[in-house]
């Protein structure tokens, strides 16, 4: 009896001290949840898209002095993962989309480290006014810009896109697109210096912060355009091309060529040349004679469609397709016998990789490169030119952000043409080179609005308008969205044709066009920018401009850091009307060279890329 006894007060003891611990923990969780409300407050995506979005900002991140207890409107859509970027062929998976408000719970003259902001479910009546809200027009001679309902937008893979609006996705997969709309506007423009913005993302259980990598970026020191013009000239004057295993007689005339390049004659008069928007015109002058009279490329015929030998002649992508449809179809540069030929051109699209590799859901960047592995290795395997080099006297023209990437290992040698110019990321000046991302929206007319209006009638000083693509194009919102006249920043535009008519017509009407980096360093705006006349303002840190070899970037481009850009509307102003008359006219003599056209004419966009990789090529070689 005694035991029984015994054994019921000890059960009794164990039930009371769990019960005692499971209110303990109840009790935490309640406090830790309370704490936690007002500074956050999780959103919850649909159930078929796990995934959640917490901001921490800091004082000088979104909002300079504005009032306490104003709001945003948030436009959330989180969707699956898109791969293909650009064009009605993407692959866009489903999406779900809430409307919330965004509450900026500190006070005037709030010095906290962080501001703090709340989320909360929006009434869709209620926000139904503010989708169409009009961007005030404050010079009054251009139509209003109405920051419309967003559209199914692209993946994080695509580079630059205006109507796609994902928010702080930089290196980081897998998000939805969020579009934002301004319920009130900011008030003051007291400008501080950049601070670093936390956003943490969880999505598919994985958490990714981007705060330590944006203050790793501007801690270390961007590479300037002086010291890439070093790097070139050291390039050029120490080749880094291998020996190859066997001479040729395409090796001895390329010699023989960048022996007359580099005692070029000083020719003075030149039609069709402007002397001061190259580094040496009587350089390139006799480098584009030569490549015209003597340079022969092979193109593989391995490789099937659409992977291979099938261009995509519109998008953001539309170079490589571009460049691809009139290669292959050169009458003067092309041979059949690869034995008269100088370069070897691997016929792929790197978009077109990306787009269908995803369809069989082979989606990794190893996945990618060992398909380009298992490519080299058949031609290896066939030909033996890529081993008489080491694949030295290769070349690839590419687009996709990701081709960068997956060419770096198997395809290191080759002579790279890419969009995606990182000199931070492999990208080897003097070997590489550039090639220009040009939106192409009309495949029978790419000439179609070419030009703008004249200097004098150029009353905005800086223009841009974008997708919220990486961390740069926020901060630029941030400083100079609505805070002066001449300032004309804002986010996405609508996609429909009066939003691009509106686009084309602040481009036409700027001094200034700002090309701030998306995702990657590249962005379309340069092009479209120098297509409209309009001088190109560059702000993307390590971006090695189109067809640096021979162009003077320097004289008809402003550079501008990216830590730099809280002072970016005193350094435009700083630059004296002459010289931005002298610059404004040099975007108009180099113009001829950023243009496609249907049939190749001299010096166009073709011909540029061309004689880059031809010119390249020619100064890897090492005279005995």
């Amino acid at each position: 009896m005694n035991i029984a006894v015994l054994a019921q007060r000890l059960c009794h003891i164990a039930i009371w001290r769990l019960m005692v611990i499971f209110g303990m923990l109840v009790a935490v969780s309640i406090v830790s949840h309370c704490i936690a409300l007002p500074f956050s407050k999780t959103l919850s995506p649909s159930p078929a898209n796990k995934g959640s979005i917490v901001m921490v900002v800091p004082s000088a991140a979104l909002l300079n002095n504005s009032p306490p207890n104003k709001h945003f409107v948030v436009n959330l859509v989180v969707g699956n993962d898109t791969y293909a970027s650009s064009g009605k062929d993407a692959g866009y998976g489903k999406e779900t989309k809430e409307t919330y408000k965004f509450n900026d719970l500190a006070s005037d003259g709030d010095t906290k480290s962080h501001r703090e902001y709340k989320f909360e479910k929006d009434d869709p009546k209620a926000s139904t006014n503010l989708t169409s809200n009009k961007v005030q027009n404050q010079s009054g001679n251009l139509p209003v810009i109405s920051q419309g309902t967003p559209t199914k937008g692209m993946g994080n893979f695509d580079a630059d896109s205006r109507t796609s609006k994902p928010f702080f996705a930089d290196n980081i997969s897998s998000i939805g697109n969020v579009n934002r709309t301004m319920k009130i506007k900011p008030k003051g423009k007291k400008i501080r210096p950049l601070q670093a913005v936390s956003v943490t993302l969880n999505h598919k259980f994985s958490v990714a912060s981007i705060s330590n990598s944006i203050l790793k970026r501007w801690e270390k020191q961007a590479t300037s355009i002086s010291q890439m013009n070093s790097i070139l000239l050291e390039s050029h004057v120490s080749s880094r091309s291998m020996r190859p295993n066997w001479s040729s007689v395409r090796d001895r005339e390329l010699l023989s060529a960048k022996l007359e390049i580099e005692n070029a004659p000083v020719i003075r008069n030149m039609p069709g040349l402007h002397a001061s928007v190259f580094r040496n015109v009587s350089m390139f002058k006799r480098s584009y004679e030569l490549m015209e009279h003597i340079l022969k490329v092979y193109i593989y015929r391995e490789g099937e469609k659409p992977i291979f030998h099938q261009p995509r002649m519109r998008g953001i992508y539309a170079s490589e397709g571009w460049f691809m449809k009139l290669m292959e179809g050169s009458k003067r540069f092309v041979v059949r016998d690869p034995r008269k030929a100088h370069l070897f051109y691997l016929p792929f699209s790197s978009q077109m990789l990306r787009a269908e590799l995803s369809g069989q859901n082979i989606q990794s960047q190893n996945d990618l490169e060992k398909y380009l592995k298992n490519y080299v290795e058949l031609i290896a395997g066939k030909y033996r030119f890529w081993n008489r080099t080491h694949g030295a006297d290769h070349f690839l023209v590419a687009c996709h952000d990701w081709a960068s990437r997956v060419t770096r290992q198997h395809m290191k040698n080759c002579i790279r043409s890419l969009c995606n110019a990182n000199v931070a990321k492999g990208f080897n000046i003097g070997r590489d080179t550039t090639l220009p991302v040009t939106y192409i929206r009309s495949m029978e007319d790419p000439l179609k609005d070419l030009g703008g209006k004249p200097p004098s009638q150029r009353h905005i000083l800086a223009f841009f308008a974008g997708g919220m693509h990486g961390y740069v194009r926020p901060i630029l919102l941030q400083y100079w969205e609505n805070k002066e006249p001449d300032m004309k920043i804002f986010g996405p535009m609508p996609r429909d044709i009066e939003g691009k008519k509106v686009y084309r017509e602040y481009m036409k009407s700027s001094k200034y066009c700002i090309c701030a980096r998306g995702y990657e360093v590249h962005t379309p705006r340069v092009v479209e920018a120098i297509f409209h006349e309009c001088v190109p303002v560059i702000i993307s840190d390590n971006y090695v401009p189109p067809f640096f070899e021979v162009l003077n970037w320097e004289a008809f481009v402003v550079f501008i850091q990216e830590k730099d850009i809280p002072n970016l509307r005193n350094i435009l102003l700083s630059i004296p009307e002459e010289k931005y008359l002298a610059m404004q006219l040099r975007v108009k003599m180099v113009q001829k060279h950023f243009l496609w056209h249907k049939i190749p004419v001299k010096y166009d966009l073709f011909h540029m890329v061309l004689h880059s990789i031809w010119y390249n090529r020619v100064f890897q070689m090492k005279s005995k």
